[in-house]
């Protein structure tokens, strides 16, 4: 992407596995939950899974987990494909889209062995009393009386839970390892619950379904995954998935770890996330203030930014906090390449050129400046134009370079004006300036005899487009959100969102898409938003031009 890097923890393990010839190619995969929509911190999941195949010539699996269908649903299946096809920009980026429903049956069978070689039993025990019996870190669990049921009986429980003779909770299956291990999840485990609940894919087929834990290695294994890459919580996790694979004797699939994403001003938490917009503090899963793929996406973030952005971070050990800044700088760094310049006026001031009587001439205005085969866009120019009220002053310090009785200014890509007058209302208010304007000063005219420092931008009031735009910012006021005290809710930022309903642009944005970038000129990087009808123009502020946000809250 950028400069050369040295090889991360990952890839030397994967290079060390290439060159010993433990593997000839490698396969990883990126298994999201469909229980809700990716988020940042799987952005940096998939660079990394589909990342490693793509450099070392292997490939990787899209595999859904769905083993709790409680909670899954096919529009999380539907938006996770889409968002990994965007942030690749890869139509076609996966080797085989799999589940982990397509292994039930597999899996199934494989407690079956477990059962068979006496280590898996059935379970009539309830949560409370399991989680009692387990003990603490500090002291062991306490083997129950159905731990020594016979091979013979565990296998017809497991069938009548599978045929559904149980109701939810009557009964489990637990992996029989080790009551006094020092690691908790080694502790019988459960590896098999009953659930009455419409699957998503397998219907009602089934009223038993498999853990995480257990499904994981195995279907890890089925598909011969060489490099099983999860993040730092699931360290604990990896004897139970290496303790699976050994008593199967299946494809010793190997996991690795490495430190999930944790970023300042956002939660990263799926079930934090799912209750802000259950409660309607946000509009949608793509609010463009989540910090969802899809969220990003609408906010007009682009996917060669996200990556970089994940490259810039790198894969680590242990656990950080990045700064939201700096996902922002790989934004405005890209941004800046490819967006058009538009004019863009949100709080108007009408100012009469009482000069110039050409009625309306067309004027060229370059696209982008960092373009060089950016081209130029044709921008009405008339006798009235809004300007910025913030960009007049009537009483103005010294160095101020806008404009102000008296002063001169020059008007992007057109002329210089001068403030002759100021008309205000019966209230006093300022409504109206009086300017003229040099008819020599046109754009690309020597005009080096006339001192102007100040340029602003403008549009004709003859031909402005109105449309609504939307300034996000970030979703929280507190830095580290998950280690605020109290309800996360509560540092929500009211100003997180400000709607402007009318601002005023140059008649190109009418042509705008979906797909397009702009830079509003002085006001920062916007897109149109999927809400946006002809009747209606809608822009999402992207970004800032530059990182205020750290100064005002230093």
């Amino acid at each position: 992407m950028s400069e050369e890097k040295s090889l991360n923890f990952i890839e030397e393990i994967v290079e060390a596995d290439l060159a010993s010839g433990k593997h000839k190619t490698i396969l990883t995969r990126f298994p999201p939950e469909p229980n809700g929509y990716l988020h940042i911190g799987h952005a940096k999941s998939i660079c990394l899974n589909f990342g490693l195949a793509k450099k070392y010539g292997g490939a990787t699996n899209l595999r859904f987990d769905d083993t709790n269908p409680v909670t899954e649903d096919t529009e999380y299946v539907d938006s996770i494909k889409e968002d990994v096809k965007w942030l690749l920009s890869n139509e076609n980026p996966w080797a085989q889209e799999l589940y982990a429903s397509d292994y039930f049956e597999q899996i199934y069978q494989f407690a079956v062995d477990l059962i068979k070689k006496g280590l898996a039993y059935v379970d009539d025990s309830t949560s409370e009393e399991i989680a009692t019996q387990k003990g603490t870190p500090t002291q062991p669990g306490i083997n129950n009386q159905y731990r020594d049921r016979s091979v013979e009986e565990n296998l017809q429980l497991f069938t009548a839970m599978r045929d559904g003779k149980y109701k939810d909770g009557e009964k489990v299956l637990r992996a029989k390892i080790d009551m006094a291990s020092t690691n908790m999840l080694l502790r019988d485990p459960i590896i098999y619950r009953i659930k009455h609940a419409h699957h998503h894919r397998t219907g009602d087929n089934w009223c038993i379904y498999p853990m995480y834990d257990f499904a994981h290695g195995q279907s890890d294994s089925i598909e011969n995954i060489t490099h099983s890459i999860c993040t730092l919580e699931f360290i604990p996790h990896r004897p139970m998935y290496d303790w699976c694979i050994e008593k199967l004797e299946i494809y010793p699939s190997k996991q690795y770890e490495f430190a999930r994403l944790n970023m300042t001003y956002s939660v990263m938490s799926k079930r934090k996330l799912l209750q802000l917009v259950n409660e309607q503090h946000v509009s949608s899963w793509d609010d463009p203030r989540m910090p969802t793929i899809s969220g990003m996406r609408r906010r007009g973030f682009t996917p060669e930014s996200l990556r970089e952005f994940c490259d810039k971070i790198g894969v680590a050990k242990r656990e950080n906090l990045i700064d939201f800044s700096l996902l922002e700088f790989c934004v405005r760094e890209h941004l800046n390449k490819i967006a058009q310049r538009r004019m863009v006026v949100f709080d108007p001031l009408k100012v009469v050129i009482t000069n110039y009587e050409l009625g309306e001439e067309i004027l060229l205005s370059e696209n982008n400046p960092e373009d060089e085969n950016g081209g130029e866009r044709n921008v009405p120019f008339s006798k009235e134009i809004y300007i910025e009220k913030d960009d007049f002053m009537e009483v103005a310090p010294k160095k101020y370079f806008r404009l102000a009785p008296g002063q001169m200014v020059r008007l992007k890509s057109a002329y210089i004006i001068k403030c002759d007058e100021v008309i205000k209302n019966a209230e006093g208010n300022i409504v109206q300036l009086n300017c003229s304007y040099i008819s020599e000063s046109k754009s690309g005219s020597d005009t080096s005899g006339i001192n102007v420092k100040g340029t602003l931008h403008w549009v004709s009031v003859a031909k402005a487009v109105p449309i609504e735009v939307r300034l996000y910012d970030r979703l929280f006021t507190e830095e580290n959100v998950a280690a605020a005290e109290g309800d996360f809710k509560g540092y929500i930022n009211p100003d997180s969102l400000t709607v402007l309903p009318i601002a005023y642009g140059e008649p190109s944005l009418k042509e705008a898409t979906l797909e397009e970038r702009h830079q509003f000129i002085r006001k920062g990087y916007f897109c149109v938003d999927k809400e946006s009808t002809p009747d209606k123009l809608i822009f999402n502020r992207t970004v800032t031009l530059k990182d205020t946000w750290a100064k005002v809250n230093r």
